[in-house]
């Protein structure tokens, strides 16, 4: 690296500082400053680099296109070290640990299992964000997501915590024992999908099926969408490794498996964790090898399929 290429680090700090307040007087507090010293530093660092980072032809400052180019940067750089500086010496310990997962991850995965975290590490305190949403992994927010998917998430690290195949699952009072061989017996009958997803949708397409629309699908938050099918009002499509519990105790059945190889992944922001996300990654670590307890054989229940409802005249 050219070191003496750089420009000086008060003006890329003066630069990032307004950069994230989008106010040079604030700015100025945030670095304890005059606004005019941002403004020199700021103007400094345009000298320096021969670019204009500052649209000044408004009544407000703008960020030209280079200048959000360099903010982007100069952000994730200074939000690297600032993160870095707090692993090292444990100044951001005390900040809760920010999880994010989906409804469905979080409630039928990770709480049943919370309470031997707690009982280690009573000091660490926790934020859990169920959420659909891919949620940004920024330094200061969100320390570790539980994502579904293959594992590439780009400027990102993952590691594989739970593999499971999507299944498509029912209640026996739903589609009763019969033997089910194709999708397209399926059309017929209510969906429920996690809200903020269409695995539902995504499947019948792949699997060339086109679902009766006038039975519909209704999409809930994924505890709500588990409870539902055990309850048997609709055919749910969800990774397997949620109803395991159910299909053993037969509340629900297995109707079809997808074998796509995918699967729960730890994803964080490279670099060092601090103290709470390293306790964290070893205990769910454990808990991913840790065997399932048995559950006990339950017995054969006897029911008749629900019918679907006729089929319009066409």
């Amino acid at each position: 690296m050219d070191w003496t290429s750089l420009p000086p680090l008060s003006a890329l700090r003066a630069f990032a500082a307004f950069a994230e307040t989008g106010s040079v007087a604030e700015a100025g507090a945030a670095l304890n400053v005059s606004h005019a010293a941002i403004s020199q530093q700021m103007r400094a660092l345009e000298t320096h680099l021969g670019l204009a980072l500052l649209d000044r032809s408004g009544r407000g400052l703008r960020l030209t296109a280079e200048g959000e180019t360099l903010a982007r940067a100069a952000l994730d750089g200074f939000g690297t070290m600032a993160v870095t500086i707090e692993a090292l010496t444990g100044a951001d310990a005390e900040r809760p640990l920010q999880i994010s997962a989906t409804p469905t991850f979080a409630a039928a995965w990770l709480m049943p299992r919370l309470a031997s975290f707690r009982e280690a590490h009573p000091e660490i305190s926790l934020t859990i964000d169920p959420s659909s949403r891919l949620q940004a992994l920024e330094p200061g927010g969100i320390d570790v997501a539980l994502r579904y998917g293959s594992g590439d998430w780009a400027g990102l690290e993952s590691e594989l915590l739970v593999r499971s195949p999507i299944s498509v699952v029912a209640a026996p009072s739903l589609v009763g024992e019969s033997e089910i061989t194709s999708p397209a017996q399926l059309r017929d009958y209510h969906w429920l999908q996690e809200l903020g997803t269409t695995e539902a949708s995504t499947w019948f397409a792949r699997h060339d099926v086109h679902r009766d629309a006038g039975l519909g699908y209704t999409s809930l938050p994924g505890n709500l969408m588990l409870e539902a099918a055990r309850n048997g009002q609709g055919v749910a499509i969800v990774a397997g490794v949620f109803v395991e519990e159910d299909v053993r105790a037969g509340r629900l059945r297995v109707l079809f498996e997808d074998t796509q190889k995918k699967g729960y992944y730890l994803v964080t922001r490279p670099g060092m964790p601090r103290p709470p996300l390293k306790a964290f990654l070893r205990w769910i670590r454990r808990e991913a090898r840790r065997p399932a307890a048995p559950q006990p054989a339950a017995l054969p229940r006897r029911t008749r399929p629900r019918r679907p409802p006729p089929r319009p005249a066409r």
